[in-house]
């Protein structure tokens, strides 16, 4: 009889005629890629929120803090949605990459959003659903209380009869937010929003165009996971939808349509197709579907030219959210 062999060994043995080589040691890189273009993200958006802060561009040199307010509660908002995805993907045990953001030129956000990369199959509906909700709750788990502390220090101000300028639309949360925080507004009133709340508006935003159920976006995870191949008709009519509301007034919508088509308004099937959601997932899919309601805005950015009521706007929707 051998003596006591310690296992693994540390080396590669021979018993028996087999060769038993010792696992190689996987050494992960620096997500090089990943910090580049957060850093960049980060600096787009505070010169963003600092233009929007009405701080000259010749003044951008010195005055670039008044951007962070705007700068770091969108990032907070972005990186909480994407880490929804991770955290939930890599507990289910599908890989996925860290997330990319993607800086914009200082613009309104500065940034066009930011996604993450599933590189294995999906197991089943079941962990479909639960990383394609994840992202939507996780950041508006952020933008909530940032829209009402941005309210809070929010004004309510008179509008000019030459006022120009842009004008964000109301959803239904965000209404009652602002009724809540602010209260009813007086006609010829409105709210000069926070740089936090108006970050917290474009969470509201990125939401609701990621919970879309069109293709790959969150909201077509959802619905996928819930109806099937059913999902494929349901995504036609919101696409179909989607260019619809393009004609009420904002025209990012017919963007936003192309790129759907673009991505593909298809779902690929999971690979246990067969094993539908629990009763607990089916009330948190109708609650997901619930949401995409209470932040759905048909026309969220309108341009106001001096008093003479307002004129569609040609703005490229700012964030963009995927999952691919």
């Amino acid at each position: 009889m051998r003596p006591l062999e310690r296992w693994p060994p540390p080396v590669d043995v021979v018993a028996e005629d087999i060769h038993v080589p010792r696992a190689p040691v996987v050494r992960r890189r620096f997500p090089w890629l990943n910090a580049i273009l957060l850093l960049a993200t980060l600096a787009s958006t505070t010169l963003a929120g600092a233009l929007n802060d009405d701080v000259a561009i010749a003044e951008l040199r010195t005055n670039w803090v008044r951007g962070l307010p705007f700068s770091l509660t969108l990032m907070a908002i972005l990186l909480a949605h994407e880490m929804g995805h991770y955290f939930v993907a890599r507990r289910n045990g599908v890989a996925v990459t860290l997330p990319f953001f993607l800086p914009a030129p200082p613009f309104l956000t500065g940034t066009f959003g930011a996604f993450i990369r599933m590189r294995s199959a999906v197991h089943s509906r079941r962990v479909l659903f639960d990383v394609g909700a994840a992202g939507p709750w996780a950041g508006i788990a952020v933008a909530l209380p940032a829209v009402l502390y941005g309210l809070h220090l929010s004004e309510l101000k008179p509008l000019p009869p030459t006022f120009s300028g842009l004008q964000f639309g109301d959803s239904l949360l965000f209404s009652a937010l602002s009724r809540l925080v602010v209260g009813p507004i007086p006609h010829g009133f409105d709210i000069l929003l926070h740089p936090v709340a108006l970050a917290g508006w474009f969470g509201f935003l990125v939401t609701l165009l990621n919970l879309l159920p069109v293709g790959q976006l969150d909201g077509g995870h959802v619905v996928y996971a819930m109806f099937g191949r059913t999902h494929r008709w349901i995504s036609r009519a919101f696409v179909l939808a989607t260019v619809a509301f393009g004609f009420m007034g904002w025209a990012g919508w017919f963007l936003w349509a192309a790129m759907m088509v673009m991505v593909g308004v298809d779902h690929p099937p999971t690979l246990d197709h067969d094993s539908p959601l629990d009763p607990l997932r089916w009330v948190a899919g109708w609650m997901t579907l619930v949401l995409l309601v209470l932040t759905f805005v048909p026309v969220p950015i309108t341009m106001l030219e001096g008093g003479t009521g307002p004129a569609p706007t040609e703005l490229i929707p700012a964030m963009i959210g995927l999952v691919p």
